[in-house]
């Protein structure tokens, strides 16, 4: 099977080359006080090989800017993530590079791995200004590290109806990689698979959940859209994380990362994936270039 590789953690990546970064605004803080450190991330991921590259907005919601700030600039800073990834799959196309899409990433809205904090009433109010800064600069939307269902189904109703493809991925419980794949809501990736049929998705992925339980997601989520006789690109992007607990959230501090992760061993799990059907592979947080490159050399 033919991989389209994603690129790998901002946020991470760019706390590791010394960029301004601290809680809770996570990747929003370079974003906001040094721009030209996102896009030269954005550029070694392109040549490192990815060819898709994902808007560093994933930290504008109030859970990390706070709201003062949300409600001043994230509307702004959106348009300033899309800009920037466009502008390095632009000069990436210059320089030769063909094909290089941008996918706007639309977060969890209320916190990550927390699906019990989702707030169905105020969630179109905190979209709303991630979605028309991106618009234009996006080829692809990108819901992702979503815990629910019911998330999923409220940042697809938020979108605007341009025609752009709608991938959507999940977050799955990752304390207990011997069991059958769910998400942090509880949910079977069965149903999940289901709703991302019902919501048109042009794929369904996995990410920000330990590799040990990305193989039985893209199984059990191959075997519900065979039974629909749909068609669905699968995709995985791990992280570099140990498992997370039920009550974690995503500025609780730096996880240490795996030194079994390195690239040669992320790259054992990626060739996993691409046999289980995975189209898209990338990755997550404490996944970089150096990553990329090796999954490059040998599934690209």
């Amino acid at each position: 099977m033919t991989v389209t590789l994603l690129d790998g953690g901002m946020g991470r990546e760019l706390a590791r080359r010394g960029a301004p970064f601290r809680q809770p605004e996570w990747s929003a803080l370079a974003l906001i006080e040094a721009p030209e450190h996102v896009q030269a991330v954005h550029r070694d991921f392109i040549r490192a090989g990815a060819r898709v590259v994902t808007t560093n907005s994933y930290a504008l919601v109030p859970f990390h800017l706070g709201e003062e700030r949300f409600a001043a600039d994230a509307g702004t800073l959106a348009a300033r993530a899309g800009r920037l990834a466009r502008a390095a799959a632009t000069a990436a196309h210059d320089a030769g590079v063909a094909g290089v899409r941008v996918a706007g990433s639309l977060p969890p809205l209320f916190g990550s791995y927390r699906p019990d904090l989702f707030d169905a009433a105020r969630a179109q109010e905190v979209l709303a200004p991630l979605v028309a800064g991106l618009a234009e600069h996006v080829d692809v939307w990108l819901a992702e590290t979503q815990s629910s269902i019911v998330e999923a189904r409220t940042i697809r109703a938020g979108l605007p109806l341009d025609g752009k493809p709608f991938w959507l991925s999940f977050t799955l419980r990752d304390d207990d990689a011997g069991g059958p794949a769910v998400l942090r809501s509880g949910e079977s990736v069965a149903d999940a698979a289901v709703a991302a049929v019902e919501l048109g998705a042009a794929a369904l992925l996995f990410n920000c959940s330990r590799p040990e339980v990305m193989g039985a997601a893209l199984t059990e989520a191959r075997t519900a859209v065979e039974r629909l006789g749909a068609q669905l690109e699968l995709g995985v992007y791990a992280n570099a994380f140990p498992p997370q607990p039920e009550d974690a959230t995503a500025n609780d501090g730096l996880d240490e990362l795996r030194e079994d992760l390195d690239p040669v061993g992320y790259l054992a799990w990626a060739e996993r994936w691409q046999e289980q059907g995975a189209g898209l592979i990338g990755g997550c947080c404490g996944i970089g270039p150096e990553h990329l490159e090796a999954l490059r050399d040998r599934l690209g």
